[in-house]
């Protein structure tokens, strides 16, 4: 995945960070490390927490 944005979320009402990450890049669908075309932009999160999870959206 290409990144091209990475954010640290922060809460609405008191404006401190929250304990996750969020930013949007490119899912390399045949895993070949390079943008091709038709590979689609990505929303994902990540936790700061020792989850080992990245959730995004899916692009089709």
């Amino acid at each position: 995945m290409q990144i091209d944005k990475l954010t640290t979320a922060m809460g609405t009402n008191d404006s401190q960070p929250r304990a996750y990450r969020f930013g949007y890049g490119v899912l390399d669908a045949d895993l070949n490390d390079q943008k091709d075309p038709g590979e689609q932009q990505v929303y994902f999160e990540f936790s700061n927490y020792s989850t080992s999870y990245i959730f995004y959206e899916n692009p089709t």
